[in-house]
């Protein structure tokens, strides 16, 4: 196996009308459909860049919505491995809306969310690095181990957090005047 791999050996790219079904009362599209084309995109490109059966979402870092998609869009997802750890890799996904009547685009979403490879006994596994060869590629490789520490403090948080909180129903808490 290769130590590294190129940024587009993982790319991912899948495009998709927006049916009626999947907007708001706003008549734009729901964000939970949106974030499931994204984690379905962004474990094609983990599976991809691993070249393993099975991975699975450790975070969604974040997913910036920038501009309203519309039943009148085509939204096209754009994902690849940005950066990688040890047994980690970001995966960055773009949304581009289209709208099919002019022809013009926009950025619509930018996310990124985190990926563990697994080997058949379901244990995380070494993945390749990332060698990146675009300014975007380079761009979102060079500013990755920043984001990789963000998510390492939020992580930590998060377990403390886990040791205050309570597991009642908070109808129990209620009833027990500690709410």
């Amino acid at each position: 196996m290769n130590h590294f791999k190129h940024p587009n050996e993982s790319r991912v790219v899948s495009t998709d009308q927006v049916l009626v079904n999947d907007l708001n009362n706003y008549n734009t599209l729901f964000g939970g459909v949106l974030m499931k084309k994204l984690d379905n995109n962004a474990t094609l490109s983990a599976r991809r860049h691993a070249r393993v059966k099975e991975c699975v979402t450790a975070s969604t870092d974040s997913i910036d919505f920038l501009v309203p998609i519309r039943q009148t869009d085509s939204v096209c997802i754009e994902s690849f491995v940005s950066y990688t750890g040890n047994k980690s890799m970001e995966i960055f996904c773009k949304v581009i809306a289209e709208d099919m009547l002019t022809g013009e685009r926009k950025i619509a979403a930018t996310a990124f969310l985190t990926f563990v490879a697994l080997d058949t006994d379901k244990r995380p596994i070494t993945v390749p690095s990332i060698v990146p060869e675009s300014k975007e590629e380079l761009f979102l490789f060079e500013s990755g181990s920043k984001r990789a520490n963000m998510r390492r403090q939020r992580r930590e948080h998060s377990q403390e957090l886990t040791e205050i909180i309570g597991l009642e129903k908070p109808w129990e808490r209620i009833k027990e005047g500690s709410y």
